[in-house]
């Protein structure tokens, strides 16, 4: 057999240009001898010397070939490799001592220390301008070949320099391309300084790249998956300079830095990057590299080599039919496995196995391309439908070129005869009762389930749940769980993160579904587990961009999952935690503001207070150490926050505080909320905070500083704050009771004294003052009777339809105006007699005034009450959960045309009894004993007078004012008003009837059937009436 051998002689003392040292040349001699003949030739491989001037040494055989059928196959000798051209032409020969060419290339093997210089060199000025002309004139071919010279001059003095070529002019001033190839190592600091003689000479600036000068020593491929290595890069001399890892994949370049997969150690003449997991994200080019740079040059010096990783995939296995269906016990049915993976270039070799009674053949099938990006094997098998038999279970094995294995096993689920099962229903097959249907997701990464319930009906479908995540959404993802692995740079990875999740986010109709948001929730969440700072104001851009958009109101449905899934953190959760954390790592210099997400800073110096806005909602904190502070309001996000109470809402923004520095002493947080909806009166507010252990909003450590200042909290640490409000107004325990008790007793008491006053009129009613005074005592009865009957039966407003509730609280807002302007009536008569002593009023004139004033302007006022409040409208002039008027703050809402009117007459009233208790202390009190008939008349008025004045309203006025929310004030108010009023027609039963001698001797002569006593005109005399 006949073999070919390369020989490269290297000569020195040949002088190739005009210079100082000697310079050197390569020769290549290729000889063709009887393979046995190798081991003479290499003997005889002796250095040797022509004359003074030519020295031929280090003769080295360095690649021998053979022919092999119509190729040619060659070797590299030890010591030797194929050059990076011949790798990158074929694949397999990298790494490999042989390689297999056509029979005429004249590929041979370069030494393990060759080196490769890729240059280009900037020249300024005109000297050099003709090597930018025809490359077939002479000028072109003159100036070409003296920047030759000028180079070889210096370039060729490498020992084993082997070749210089300009392999293109440029313009740019003039810059050359060049490449120079030398078969042994280059020393470092000898190009350096090499190359700073050739830059001084042209004055030009240069950039060089090296291959050769430091070594990358990588494992042997392929490696193993999930394996560890180490790689080294060396040099023979101290560079000076950091080296930087990088890796190419799919055309990309990515920087290695230390991070949870990698390990980057530098030392004087090296560096070493040890991979701790290699996966399918370590397989690439990589590539080690030193910079030496000053202002007129920049020296690269790298080595690369190719990382093939022998990998092993992810599984995802079906069957079809999912659920295989039997009509007779006796059948045999054909099953199809379907295993899915990524595709890859890795050559698996598949085997399936079946676990079951029957031990049928297995038909493999495939690989099939099932889209762009994944690959389906298949294999066909027979299951049967005994019921008695022992389930199958179906397992695909894939083994890479290492002999890996992975596998993966699905149970084939037999509908039997007699099962119960849910019919097939679109594009969902049949499929057995207690179990869940399974389908890939049509265009997105994920699947859908649905189970089909086994209940005592029947077997029914429940709800589809999607997992569909949009596919670059989970591309996203998957870049955030390998942020901090090390491949790449930890703050430029997050950067894309944020930028993507950002552009993605903005089109909230792509991930308008819970598994979208959940996903995007997750990357937030995956984000807090791998930085620690974000420093770039873009970056920071993007990540308050993303977070406000998940908080978009189209989202609203997309935050809940489907009723039969369970998570120990729900997802506002998570994104609350997670986006308070990433905010709180931020370097925000400015304050960032979004349609649903603010971010607002100031800096705390010697324990300053600190002011920040957002969303209309102050936060002052005050007393903290010098620190910046940081508030983040959130909209929306308090609806889908857990809350365990449900007798509480929502009314405000979610505000979180945080601090970047650990604070020595308590802070104080005052927040002025913005409430959402405005605050029914007497309803119950507080002001809570989040407490990640119990998951829930807890009041511990705030306080709400009630309803004066209705949006204020202080709180005692930092935290995420908000407002829940009560869904109902506090009530005062026992009041309701006692309302209906009251009145059902007033009522009663009414309808007597009416009764009574019918009774005893003809007897009573003797003089125009007795005339007045019952006439006033009659139309109050019959007013507050009418109030009282319309207020106990529309004592359940929940129950009542709203034109009913309306009508009552037209009649009561009536009839209680009404009773108190015949009060007006009857205090004005008493202040008449009391002040013009010997002046009677007719009875026509009183009866015509007291008409007009007791009913007339009643009406009139709930007319233009009515008509001004939107024709009555519900919220408006009446609450339908209260049947009566409408409180909206102070001095606002159509309660006032009810407080205001009665509150001037009661002053009235109490002005007149005044003046009544004056005129009857008007007397002198010479004696102790009438001192003391002075006090009994006194006191026997006020109590007579207050009923029927409507004094004990007062009270009324308190409980406007009062809100229950108030405390122990609030609560006596309410007790002492409901108690005087519910009971005041008892009260008017007791003082104007029973409590009146003449109305009570007449009833009891009316009782014994004896004519009534005559009435002296004394009776008129107003002593003598109102002591009575």
């Amino acid at each position: 057999m006949w073999a070919f051998i390369f020989l490269y002689i290297t000569g020195l003392n040949i002088c190739q240009v005009t210079g100082e040292d000697n310079s050197t040349a390569m020769h290549y001699a290729k000889l063709t001898i009887d393979k046995g003949a190798i081991g003479n030739i290499t003997k005889m491989l002796k250095s040797f010397e022509l004359n003074n001037n030519l020295r031929v040494d280090n003769l080295q055989m360095t690649t021998t070939c053979q022919n092999v059928s119509t190729k040619k196959e060659c070797t590299c000798k030890s010591g030797f490799r194929w050059s990076d051209k011949v790798c990158q032409s074929d694949k397999a020969c990298c790494g490999s001592d042989k390689c297999t060419f056509a029979t005429n290339s004249t590929y041979t093997c370069i030494s393990n220390s060759a080196v490769v210089i890729q240059g280009s060199i900037t020249i300024e000025g005109t000297s050099h301008q003709n090597c930018l002309a025809d490359k077939n004139s002479a000028e072109f071919k003159s100036c070409s070949e003296t920047l030759l010279n000028k180079m070889k001059t210096q370039y060729s003095t490498f020992k084993g320099f082997d070749t210089l070529e300009i392999t293109k002019y440029s313009v740019g001033s003039v810059i050359a391309d060049f490449v120079v190839t030398t078969a042994f190592s280059v020393n470092p600091e000898d190009l350096f300084n090499k190359s700073k003689v050739l830059i001084k000479d042209l004055k030009a600036s240069l950039l060089l790249e090296t291959t050769g000068v430091v070594l990358l020593s990588m494992p042997d491929n392929p490696v193993m998956y999930n394996s560890h290595h180490e790689l080294t890069c060396t040099s023979q001399q101290n560079l000076n300079s950091q080296p930087i890892w990088d890796i190419k994949k799919q055309g990309e370049i990515s920087i290695i830095t230390n991070g949870t997969e990698s390990e980057v150690t530098i030392t004087t003449n090296g560096t070493t990057l040890f991979l701790k997991n290699i996966t399918e994200l370590w397989a690439g080019e990589y590539t080690c590299a030193y910079h030496q740079k000053s202002e007129s040059y920049e020296i690269v010096h790298k080595a690369k080599a190719v990382m093939d990783v022998s990998l092993l995939p992810n599984i995802a296995i079906t069957t079809d039919p999912g659920f295989p269906h039997c009509k007779g016990n006796g059948d045999l049915l054909k099953v199809k496995g379907i295993c899915e993976i990524r595709k890859s270039n890795e050559p698996y070799t598949v085997t399936w196995t079946n676990q079951g009674p029957i031990k049928a053949g297995i038909i493999p099938k495939g690989p099939f391309n099932s889209s762009e990006e994944t690959v389906l094997y298949e294999a066909e098998t027979v299951v049967g439908c005994n019921r008695s038999d022992p389930g199958s279970q179906l397992t695909c094995t894939f083994r890479n070129r290492l002999d890996q294995t992975r596998n993966a096993s699905v149970n084939i689920n037999i509908i039997y005869v007699g099962d119960r099962f849910c019919q097939a229903e679109g594009d969902w097959e049949d499929a057995k009762a207690g179990f869940t249907a399974v389908l890939k997701c049509r265009g997105e990464a994920g699947q859908r389930q649905r189970k089909c319930k086994n209940s005592t009906t029947g077997a029914i479908w429940e709800q589809e749940v999607s997992y569909c995540v949009n596919k670059d959404l989970q591309s996203v993802l998957e870049n955030a769980q390998i942020v901090d692995t090390g491949l790449g740079n930890r703050d430029e990875n997050a950067a894309v993160v944020f930028s993507r999740l950002q552009n993605i986010t903005n089109n909230t109709q792509r991930i308008n579904t819970f598994a979208n948001v959940n996903t995007s929730v997750y990357v937030l969440l995956t984000m807090t587990n791998k930085i620690n700072r974000i420093a770039n104001q873009s970056v920071v851009n993007n990540l308050i961009e993303s977070s406000s958009n998940l908080l978009e109101k189209d989202l609203k449905n997309s935050w809940t999952p489907a009723k039969n899934e369970k998570d120990n953190l729900t997802l506002a959760e998570t994104y609350l935690s997670s986006v308070e954390k990433l905010i709180e790592r931020t370097a925000i210099s400015d304050n960032v503001k979004k349609t649903n997400l603010e971010v607002v800073t100031c800096n705390s110096t010697d324990r300053s207070e600190c002011n920040n806005t957002v969303f209309n909602v102050n936060v002052t904190l005050g007393g903290s150490d010098n620190a910046q502070v940081k508030t983040a309001g959130f909209k929306q996000l308090v609806d889908y926050l857990p809350r365990s109470n449900e007798d509480y809402g929502p009314n405000s923004i979610v505000v979180s505080t945080t601090i970047d520095k650990k604070q020595s002493q308590t802070v104080e947080v005052n927040i002025d909320f913005e409430l959402l909806s405005q605050r029914p009166r007497n309803v119950e507010i507080k002001c809570v905070t989040w407490d990640n252990n119990t998951r829930e909003w807890s009041s511990d450590g705030c306080e709400w500083e009630g309803p004066s200042n209705v949006g204020r909290c202080v709180c005692r640490h930092l935290s995420s704050f908000a407002i829940l409000m009560s869904k109902s107004p506090k009530e005062v325990p026992g009041i309701e009771q006692i309302t209906i008790i009251g009145l059902s007793i007033s009522v009663m008491s009414l309808i007597i004294s009416l009764a009574i006053e019918l009774t005893v009129w003809s007897a009573v009613v003797k003089t125009n003052t007795l005339y007045l005074r019952h006439t006033a005592h009659v139309n109050i009865s019959v007013s507050l009777l009418v109030a009282d009957c319309c207020f106990l039966a529309s004592s359940k407003p929940h129950d009542l339809p709203e034109i009913w509730c309306k009508t009552f609280v037209v009649l009561k807002h009536f009839c209680f105006l009404s009773m108190f302007f015949w009060m007006l009536c009857l205090s004005c008569t008493l202040l008449h007699q009391a002040v013009f002593l010997f002046h009677t009023v007719s009875k026509k004139i009183y009866l015509r005034f007291s008409l007009i004033l007791g009913y007339g302007c009643p009406l009139l006022i709930v007319a233009i009450t009515f008509l001004t409040n939107q024709g009555g409208a519900e919220g408006v002039y009446f609450h339908s959960d209260t049947c009566w008027l409408v409180y909206s703050g102070f001095f606002k809402g159509s309660l006032y045309t009810f407080v205001i009117p009665v509150g001037i007459i009661v002053f009235m009233n109490v002005f007149s009894m005044v003046v009544v208790i004056m005129k009857l202390l008007d007397h002198p009190k010479t004696t102790e004993k009438s001192q003391q008939t002075a006090a009994k008349t006194v006191m026997r008025s006020v109590i007579l007078l207050t009923p029927v004045f409507g004094v004990t309203w007062i009270f009324g006025f308190l409980v406007t004012l009062l809100d229950l929310t108030e405390g122990t004030i609030a609560l006596a108010a309410n007790y002492v008003f409901t108690l005087l009023n519910a009971f005041q027609g008892l009260f008017i039963l007791l003082t104007t009837c029973l409590g009146d001698k003449l109305t009570r001797d007449a009833l009891l002569n009316r009782l014994k059937r004896n004519v009534p006593a005559s009435i002296s005109d004394s009776s008129a005399k107003l002593d003598s009436t109102w002591k009575k």
